[in-house]
C-alpha cells in the first residue's frame, strides 16, 4: 500500500471513529469516491472533503479562515443537503467530553501522515486584507461599501425582493414571502414615522432606494435618499425615473454627513452599523439638524448583547471577526443600551424600541434560499466564489439571529420639546 492510499485508510479510520463519539447523523465523501461509514446511503446528507491537502490545511491550521478558503474553492462541500443542515447536527457530548474521548493513537495516526502533505489551491481568500479597524475616513468608507454593495446589481436581484430591498423584512405572518414581508417592513417604517402628504423624508443610507420610492408613491412624501454605493444609487434612479416620480423622489450618491437642509422625518435602516462606534456623534448630530422640530427619526440597527464592559464588547470573536473581514469591511455592531442612550444624549425623546431579531433570521434564510435556488445564474454573474461566501453569510445570519447572538432593534425616538409628543396614546394603529 503506497502513501497515499495508507492516509487515505487512516483518515477513513479516525473519521468513522469521530463520527461514532459525536453521534452524529452525517457521513463523508472522500476524493476517491469512498464514503464514511462505507455503507452510508447515497441519497443522505454527506460532507465531502475533494482532495488530500484540504484535510493537512485544516490539520495545520484549524481555523475558520481555513474552512472558509475551503468552502468557496468547494474542496469542502455539502451534498444532499445545506449550511443549515450541517448547523443542526447537535453532537450528543459536549466538545471537551468528545476531545477525551477520542482515540489520540488515531489521530496523531492522520496527523503525522498529513502534516507534510501540500495544503494545494486555490486559496481564494487569501488576498483579502486581515480584519482591522476602521480609520472611517470617506475614502475608506467609500472603498468598503463598494466592496460589498457595488458587487452587482443582477447578483442582488436574484435573490432579493423585486423593491431590492436588503434589509430585515416584517412577517406579519411567518409564511410571508419575502416580497410580501419586504412590503410589510416599508409601510411599517412609513406607519411608525407617521408620514403625511407633501411631508419631506431624509432616508440615510438608502441602499436601492426601495423606501424613497415606496413611500413617495404610497404616503405622498417627497423622499430624498443618500448612499456611499454607486451601483444603489444607479439602480434607485433608474427605478425613480420609470416609475414617473421624479418631482417627489431623488436618490443621490454621497456621504451620509454632508447632507443640507431641515425634514419633516428621518429614517436611517441599517447605516449605523457602517458608521462606527466612534463615530455615532457625527451620525446623530446629523441627524439632529437634519430633522425639523418635533421631527420623527426612526432607527434601524443590528446589534449584540452588551458585555460587563466596553474592553470586552469590542473584541471580536471568530464569527464577527470573519464577517468584518470577508463580508462587511468597516463593520462594528453596537449594543442597544448605547443606541438609546444616544438618542437621548445627542438630543432626542425615545418613544418606541422593537426588537425584530427573529424577523431577520427568517428574512437571512429566505434570502439564502433564494440564492440557492439562483446559484448557476448568480455563478454566472460573479462567481462561485462570490456565490459561495454568500451563502456562507447569509446562512451564518440566519443562524445568529436564531441562536440570539445577533440582534435587531427598530428604535423611534422624536426632537426633543417641551410639551406633549403629539403621538398617539397607544401604538394599536401601527398593528392594524
Amino acid at each position: 500500500m503506497d502513501a497515499a492510499a495508507k492516509r487515505l485508510l487512516s483518515l477513513r479510520n479516525l473519521l468513522a471513529h469521530a463520527r461514532d463519539r459525536l453521534g452524529i447523523d452525517v457521513g463523508f465523501v472522500l476524493w476517491d469516491g469512498s464514503t464514511v461509514p462505507s455503507t452510508f446511503p447515497a441519497g443522505a446528507f454527506t460532507i465531502v472533503l475533494a482532495d488530500e491537502g484540504a484535510v493537512a490545511a485544516l490539520i495545520r491550521r484549524p481555523t475558520l479562515d481555513t474552512i472558509l478558503n475551503l468552502w468557496v474553492s468547494a474542496r469542502f462541500d455539502l451534498r444532499n443537503g445545506t449550511l443549515f443542515d450541517l448547523a443542526a447536527q447537535r453532537p450528543r457530548v459536549k466538545t471537551k467530553d468528545f476531545i477525551r474521548s477520542l482515540d489520540k493513537r488515531l489521530a496523531f495516526d492522520v496527523a503525522r501522515r498529513f502534516l507534510l502533505v501540500p495544503r494545494g489551491g486555490p486559496w481564494p481568500l487569501a488576498d483579502i486584507k486581515p480584519d482591522r479597524t476602521t480609520t472611517h475616513s470617506f475614502a475608506e468608507d467609500k472603498a468598503n461599501i463598494h466592496y460589498h454593495y457595488d458587487v452587482s446589481n443582477a447578483f442582488y436581484a436574484l435573490w432579493l425582493d423585486p423593491d431590492m430591498v436588503y434589509t430585515c423584512a416584517y412577517f406579519t405572518d411567518w409564511n410571508n414571502d419575502i416580497a410580501t414581508a419586504q412590503r410589510n417592513k416599508l409601510d411599517m417604517v412609513c406607519r411608525k414615522l407617521r408620514l403625511k402628504p407633501g411631508e419631506t423624508l431624509l432616508d440615510l443610507g438608502c441602499g436601492f432606494g426601495g423606501l424613497v420610492c415606496y413611500a413617495a408613491q404610497n404616503y405622498g412624501v417627497r423622499a430624498y435618499g443618500v448612499t456611499l454605493a454607486e451601483e444603489q444609487a444607479r439602480f434607485a434612479n433608474e427605478k425613480i425615473a420609470r416609475l414617473g416620480i421624479g418631482d417627489r423622489a431623488k436618490v443621490e450618491c454621497r456621504d451620509y454627513a454632508s447632507v443640507e437642509g431641515q425634514y419633516d422625518k428621518v429614517s436611517a435602516i441599517c447605516i449605523l452599523e457602517h458608521v462606527g462606534i466612534d463615530n455615532n456623534e457625527i451620525f446623530f448630530n446629523t441627524v439632529q439638524r437634519s430633522l425639523k422640530p418635533g421631527g420623527l427619526f426612526l432607527n434601524q440597527a443590528i446589534a449584540r448583547p452588551a458585555k460587563q464592559n466596553d474592553r470586552i464588547f469590542r473584541k471580536k470573536n471568530r464569527d464577527y471577526a470573519a464577517l468584518t473581514r470577508y463580508i462587511f469591511p468597516g463593520t462594528e455592531l453596537d449594543y442597544i443600551g448605547r443606541t438609546i442612550g444616544n438618542f437621548e444624549r445627542y438630543g432626542f425623546e425615545v418613544h418606541d424600541v422593537e426588537g425584530w431579531r427573529e424577523h431577520y433570521q427568517r428574512t437571512c434564510r429566505l434570502w439564502h434560499d433564494r440564492l440557492l435556488a439562483n446559484v448557476k445564474a448568480a455563478e454566472r454573474e460573479v462567481g462561485p466564489v462570490t456565490v459561495r461566501l454568500f451563502l456562507a453569510y447569509l446562512a451564518g445570519c440566519a443562524i445568529a439571529f436564531e441562536r440570539n447572538t445577533a440582534l435587531l432593534f427598530q428604535t423611534l425616538g422624536s426632537k426633543r420639546r417641551r410639551g406633549p409628543s403629539g403621538l398617539p396614546a397607544t401604538r394599536a394603529d401601527l398593528y392594524r
